[in-house]
């Protein structure tokens, strides 16, 4: 075994030693191979197989059942001259189910008041009305629908957003321009007259230099303006006049105009302007006239009374006549805010004082009792007017200046100088907006 090995090592010995590090580099090589376990001599590479396998039928959709035909909504837009059985006559619908309609609810009475521009959304049904939706306002949705042969109705309404805004505006020409010069709409100017009317005849007590500024609401709907609510507080200068109102909502729920006292800036009347003996002729259309004996009118009230008794103003108001008016004799008229007047007639005389433009206080004596015109005997003839229609003064009835009660004082006067911080605020930023001051 020696002697193999050395002959062996006399053997390698005999190549260059370069070829046997190569030869030992290649032999190594092969035997890793050859131990590889994925190595074609030691195991067969395994072919990936796709099997089809057969396809499954595609289920069937189960059929659904049919829903019964719903009945549509039908939108109707009103045109000039259109009714509501006009519009829905087309359809089928008799003045018979119309009539039926409008009477079975007071609210359903509002569909004859339909405008041009306006829309109905109805349902019939084979010639039979069932369901009915209106809008009578941006807010309000009046629906009705037909159940048991009756109809059953619902008003719902939405709230407004209310933001606060302020006005101010000097008058140089009317109240109206001036309020158009403020950007409030004529609506909001009117109901700013309304508040004072009892106090200033925005006609004739006008002049220029009067001023006005008001807090009040302005009105939306998802974010837009559809318009102006309530005044909440307004203020008016009058030549030597400071007047201011308040809006106040009541524990009741009533709302009323206040000024600081709490007093109403409406004002009462009293029913009987003449303290009198007897009632000589009564409110009658179809009277006959003692003198010239024959029908004519009789609209308003007779008290007897003995000459120069005194008369009385029947409320705070404003005199826009005095002297002769035909057989009425002599004659004072006297209005009270935008819609009231009353009239005295045949009168001996006129109070000290009384002339066009004056303002009288409730009860202030204005005139006196006698037979001027065509009168058989002293008596005083007093009408009441609402917007110029004669009405009978023991009937008619009367506005009411309630005041706020003592037991709502404290609360008023908070909720009123709550307003006059506000609009002290409003007022401050107005003028340093439009000076200017940095």
């Amino acid at each position: 075994m020696k002697a193999l090995l050395s002959s062996a090592g006399r053997l390698v010995r005999q190549f260059p030693r370069t070829h046997l590090l190569l030869s030992m580099v290649l032999l190594g090589g092969v035997i890793l191979i050859a131990l590889r376990p994925d190595s074609p001599t030691e195991q067969p590479r395994q072919q990936a197989k796709t099997i089809n396998l057969p396809a499954k039928p595609a289920r069937k959709p189960e059929p659904q059942p049919q829903a019964p035909d719903t009945p549509q909504w039908q939108t109707i837009t009103v045109e000039s001259g259109d009714s509501l059985s006009s519009l829905l006559q087309p359809l089928g619908v008799g003045a018979g189910q119309v009539f039926a309609l409008i009477n079975s609810d007071d609210k359903l009475k509002r569909l004859t008041k339909i405008r041009p521009g306006e829309t109905l959304n109805v349902i019939v049904e084979d010639d039979r009305l069932t369901q009915v939706q209106y809008h009578p306002s941006k807010v309000e949705t009046l629906t009705a629908r037909l159940r048991g042969g009756g109809w059953e109705t619902r008003l719902s309404q939405r709230e407004y957003q209310k933001q606060t805004r302020f006005a101010e505006a000097d008058i140089t020409d009317s109240l109206f321009l001036a309020g158009a010069a403020a950007g409030i709409s004529d609506k909001l100017t009117m109901q700013l007259a309304n508040l004072f009317a009892w106090d200033v005849d925005f006609v004739l007590d006008i002049r220029r230099g009067d001023r006005f500024r008001i807090i009040y609401e302005e009105l939306y709907l998802d974010g837009e303006k559809v318009g102006e609510g309530d005044i909440l507080m307004a203020e008016f200068w009058n030549q030597d006049r400071h007047l201011t109102a308040f809006r106040y909502e009541t524990r009741s729920g009533d709302v009323e105009y206040l000024d600081i006292k709490g007093d109403s800036m409406r004002k009462e009347f009293i029913r009987t302007p003449v303290a009198f003996s007897r009632i000589s002729s009564r409110f009658n259309l179809s009277r006959k006239h003692p003198v010239l004996n024959r029908i004519r009118a009789h609209k308003g009230i007779d008290y007897a009374a003995p000459s120069g008794t005194p008369i009385k103003a029947a409320g705070d108001g404003k005199v826009i006549f005095a002297g002769v008016k035909g057989g009425y004799g002599n004659v004072i008229i006297l209005k009270h805010g935008q819609i009231y007047t009353t009239l005295y007639a045949h009168m001996r005389s006129f109070a000290k004082g009384i002339r066009v433009g004056k303002r009288v206080k409730q009860s202030q004596t204005i005139g006196y009792v006698g037979a001027s015109g065509l009168a058989t005997g002293p008596h005083l003839h007093y009408e009441f007017r609402i917007n110029g229609s004669h009405r009978n003064p023991l009937t008619v009835p009367l506005p009411k200046a309630r005041g706020i009660n003592d037991n709502e004082r404290s609360e008023f006067l908070i909720a009123a100088n709550r307003l006059k911080a506000q609009m002290t605020l409003f007022a401050e930023a107005s003028t340093l907006a439009s000076s200017d001051v940095l």
